[in-house]
């Protein structure tokens, strides 16, 4: 790690000791719901997208702010955020395999002040994640708690691997993305009856961030009577993923933004900082 990067993270951290934390004292967060996840329940939405912007906004309110992505088989926020992914066997899988793992070590400095990435690399191959459990990643989600103000996590739509039902079970609060995909309602409940069915509360779970939309014909009602609430609408722009192609956030970087989806993203991030 160079001296630059290792003076930024200290600046928002007490030295966590390389063996089982001790002498750390951990910050507490003010915030409520200082972890929170985001699930695509359709396809064409852009969970990575949204992410980075969001994160973005939380930390200009002067939150410190670390982006987790579990999307452990296609990472990609650190393309989003404009950052190098890890190298092979480090970052997001360095921190799982072992409690002794200075964090610091292993976390992504971006460009953006006050906001860090977790990521696995790109390298990881897909087998080396499947023999981690729940509390593998609890402990993870617990130590970042402690030392940002908030976490947002990337959850992948994958209920047979622990890092979806394990994020939905460690989140705070989370949200479903979804796009007007007349399989949306369904999909979103199958997989909380199956979370429920293993143990995990649903019910931090019940709100949906609606993406891309094109102004279809969708039946917003059925969503209402199976107790969802829709926390946002963003419209499609064609800008927001070129400046993604070119790592570059759309919030920050374009000249002009689109008036809804600067609305919508900002009441999000409004929600999540002033807890």
């Amino acid at each position: 790690m160079d001296r630059k990067r290792r003076i930024g993270l200290d600046s928002i951290f007490q030295k966590i000791s390389s063996k089982d934390l001790v002498g750390a004292e951990l910050q507490e967060s003010s915030l409520i719901y200082s972890v929170v996840g985001f699930m695509p329940a359709t396809d064409f939405t852009d969970n990575a997208l949204l992410i980075s912007n969001l994160a973005y906004l939380v930390s200009q309110k002067g939150l410190n702010t670390c982006v987790v992505d579990l999307k452990v088989f296609y990472p990609n926020l650190y393309q989003h955020l404009d950052s190098a992914p890890p190298k092979k066997g480090n970052g997001l899988i360095k921190v799982l395999k072992s409690d002794k793992v200075d964090f610091r070590d292993e976390l992504i400095t971006t460009k953006y002040e006050k906001l860090y990435l977790l990521s696995p690399s790109p390298q990881d191959l897909m087998e080396e994640y499947f023999d981690f459990e729940f509390g593998h990643l609890e402990r993870v989600i617990d130590t970042l708690k402690g030392m940002f103000d908030i976490v947002l996590i990337d959850i992948p739509n994958n209920p047979p691997l622990e890092f979806c039902l394990g994020a939905m079970k460690y989140c705070h609060i989370g949200y479903f993305t979804a796009a007007e995909r007349m399989e949306a309602t369904v999909n979103m409940v199958k997989l909380l009856d199956f979370a429920q069915s293993v143990g995990i509360s649903t019910a931090k779970f019940m709100s949906v961030i609606m993406m891309n939309l094109q102004n279809l014909e969708f039946d917003y009602k059925v969503m209402k009577e199976m107790g969802f609430h829709i926390a946002a609408a963003l419209p499609l722009v064609k800008d927001a993923n070129v400046c993604a192609h070119e790592g570059r956030l759309y919030i920050k970087d374009s000249a002009i933004v689109n008036k809804f989806f600067k609305k919508d993203i900002q009441k999000l991030a409004d929600r999540l900082a002033d807890q």
